[in-house]
């Protein structure tokens, strides 16, 4: 396992860039980002490793930043999911692309994982895809297969990225495989003031502790977004509650020495719908423009 220090989610798309449109994040833009992101923190989550991914390695290692990258890929459903409200039916012939689609991903995971040997901190066989409204469902014994798959091909430490109630609930069959447990908690989901959402955060990491008491357990996405609409609950979403939120848990983090990644770096405008409030837009820490937002101000 890996030492404890701080770290946070990175996703680098400024205004005007977007993954789906193929625009991506120049090598200078990166580099901007990560001498900011390196002045605080020691390790990075990314998402894919495809060009954002490859730019940021390539720019670690170009300019010696002293950063780890978790990497992690985003599976395509092998599982049609009705109970999803966006998108998440597939037919067969969908699935069976999507399974040959997941083991392409897992390939590149791969070889990024033995180039960068240096640098890749751990590697992620996906992202909330057991999760009951996920528009990408995969079974967790697949995800077991896929995690067996990814440490035959390499010496990186393997984990799959999922909400703490669906690693207690769905994931036993992943937990006997994975090197280590990472876990999602977002109190702002649940409508859960402030005043509570800090002990609830840190009770959901218990929990899951004791749930697998021979597995360490880190979180690799919390954080507090500073605008919303209806989802959540928009008094609670502002700079001086993602303030309070993040020290306390930066704190108790420190005390505890749990790695915790903070979700995110960089608000993001790409995200989400045309609403320029929603919640997905406006968790990170640093604006777009790349100005800090109080707590790490």
């Amino acid at each position: 396992m890996f030492l404890f220090q701080k770290a946070i989610c990175y996703s680098g798309y400024r205004e005007n860039q977007d993954p789906h449109q193929d625009i991506h994040p120049s090598d200078e833009d990166v580099l901007e980002d990560l001498r900011i992101i390196s002045k605080h923190f020691k390790y990075i989550r990314m998402y894919n490793p495809y060009t954002h991914a490859q730019t940021v390695l390539r720019v670690i290692r170009a300019h010696h930043i002293p950063l780890k990258v978790m990497i992690g890929v985003e599976p395509l459903g092998e599982i049609s999911n009705p109970d999803c409200p966006w998108g998440g039916l597939h037919s067969d012939e969908a699935i069976q692309k999507h399974k040959r689609y997941n083991y392409q991903q897992l390939d590149q995971l791969i070889d990024l994982a033995n180039e960068y040997q240096d640098i890749v901190l751990a590697l992620s066989v996906g992202n909330e895809n057991t999760a009951s409204w996920h528009p990408n469902k995969m079974d967790p014994l697949t995800l077991r297969d896929h995690v067996l798959y990814v440490k035959s091909k390499t010496n990186a430490l393997v984990t799959f990225c999922e909400g703490a109630w669906e690693w207690r609930n769905h994931c036993q069959a992943l937990a006997d495989v994975v090197d280590f447990i990472s876990i999602h908690v977002y109190p702002l989901w649940h409508k859960i003031p402030l005043k509570d959402a800090i002990p609830m955060t840190i009770k959901e990491y218990e929990d899951t502790i004791k749930t697998y008491p021979s597995k360490s357990v880190i979180f690799t996405e919390f954080g507090w977004t500073t605008s919303a609409g209806n989802q959540m609950d928009p008094e609670q979403t502002n700079e001086a509650n993602q303030k309070l939120y993040l020290d306390a848990l930066n704190d108790w983090s420190i005390q505890h020495h749990v790695t915790m990644f903070v979700f995110e770096a960089f608000d993001e405008p790409w995200k989400g719908g045309t609403d320029p409030s929603e919640p997905e837009k406006h968790w990170g820490i640093y604006h777009v423009n790349r100005t800090p937002k109080p707590w790490i101000k």
